[in-house]
C-alpha cells in the first residue's frame, strides 16, 4: 500500500504538543506507522560515556510521531494537505494534493 508521505518530505503536523511546525522526513517505521520528522518530538536521553559521547550525560534526540499526525506540504501554498493518488500518462503513481498540485511520484513506470 502507497503511503501518502514518504522520506524526505516537508511535513507539518496537525495535532499534538508541535502542532503547526513544518519539517523533513527523516525516516519512517512502517511497521509502527510512525515517521521521525526532524525538529519534532525532542526528548533527552542520558548516555553513558562512549566513544560516540565521550561526556556522557544528556543528548536530545527526535522521538517518531504516528502517521495520521502529519501531512505533506503542498508546494503551491506551503501547508499541509490531505493526498490522493493518480496514474500519470506514463503509467507512473503520483502523488497529488486535494487541490490538483503534483507533490511528487510515488512509483515510476516500468
Amino acid at each position: 500500500m502507497a503511503r501518502h508521505i514518504k522520506k524526505g518530505d516537508m511535513v507539518e503536523v496537525v495535532t499534538g504538543e508541535h502542532k503547526g511546525t513544518v519539517g523533513k522526513v527523516m525516516r519512517i517505521i512502517i511497521s509502527k506507522n510512525r515517521a521521525v520528522v526532524e525538529g519534532v518530538n525532542r526528548r533527552y536521553r542520558h548516555v553513558r560515556p562512549s566513544r560516540k559521547y565521550p561526556q556522557g550525560g544528556r543528548v536530545q534526540i527526535e522521538q517518531p510521531i504516528h502517521m495520521s499526525n502529519i501531512l505533506p506540504v503542498n508546494p503551491k501554498t506551503s501547508k499541509g494537505t490531505r493526498v490522493k493518488f493518480a496514474e500519470g500518462k506514463k503509467g507512473e503513481k503520483k502523488r497529488l494534493s486535494i487541490d490538483g498540485t503534483e507533490i511528487g511520484v510515488v512509483k515510476k513506470a516500468k
